[in-house]
């Protein structure tokens, strides 16, 4: 009885392609995607149909009738994966170091940390190519902490004395609160500014 279905395209190999695909189908390094083309291209040369190595392998018939065009168009190249589609990349990588120094051991002249817009006029990116490389290293030049720490023994009995006033002021007193000026310190800070890190802002104190 005549076969069914449309004819398929026979698969010859040479001695040296079926030593190649054996290798590549039982070696612990080759991806198992790799490894299943090979056993479909084998199956094939055996003189099995789409419809006979689907069922052996199982897996459609059109994934094996992909696989025979595929290795009679371009052999034991055929097999191995494409480069991805996309635009090749244009960032060098003596670039993306660049930024990544300038971000952590620089600041910029006219302000007190970077911007995308500024690093990108520093580097010559653009600012979304910035925004990339500063997620990708989880860098946030805009953000700092603040902590205060004290080295007086006396510390804690005075913040109760003065949280005491306004909790429960004396009778007939006026409590009054005396700071300095917002954002200027009169007196240095009591410990070195921490630099930004990847993961880590700014911290100072207070």
């Amino acid at each position: 009885m005549a076969g069914r279905g449309r004819p398929v395209a026979a698969v010859v190999l040479t001695d040296e392609e079926r030593e190649t695909l054996r290798r590549w189908a039982r070696r612990a390094k080759s991806s198992q995607a790799l490894a299943q083309r090979c056993r479909i291209v084998l199956g094939c040369a055996d003189g099995g149909s789409n419809q006979d190595v689907a069922a052996e392998l199982g897996i459609w018939p059109q994934t094996v009738g992909k696989w025979r065009r595929r290795f009679l168009d371009r052999r034991l190249e055929g097999l191995v994966d494409e480069p991805r589609p996309g635009a090749p990349r244009k960032i060098t990588d003596e670039q993306v170091e660049e930024v990544l120094v300038t971000t952590l051991e620089r600041t910029p002249a006219d302000a007190t940390h970077w911007s995308r817009s500024s690093m990108a006029a520093e580097s010559g990116l653009s600012k979304s190519t910035v925004g990339r490389i500063w997620k990708a290293f989880n860098l946030k030049p805009h953000q700092v902490d603040t902590f205060k720490l004290s080295t007086d023994p006396q510390f804690i009995d005075k913040v109760r004395d003065v949280v005491g006033l306004y909790l429960n002021p004396p009778d007939k007193a006026l409590v009054l609160c005396v700071d300095e000026k917002s954002q200027i310190q009169a007196l240095d800070r009591s410990a070195p500014v921490l630099p930004m890190m990847p993961g880590l802002p700014e911290r100072r104190t207070h």
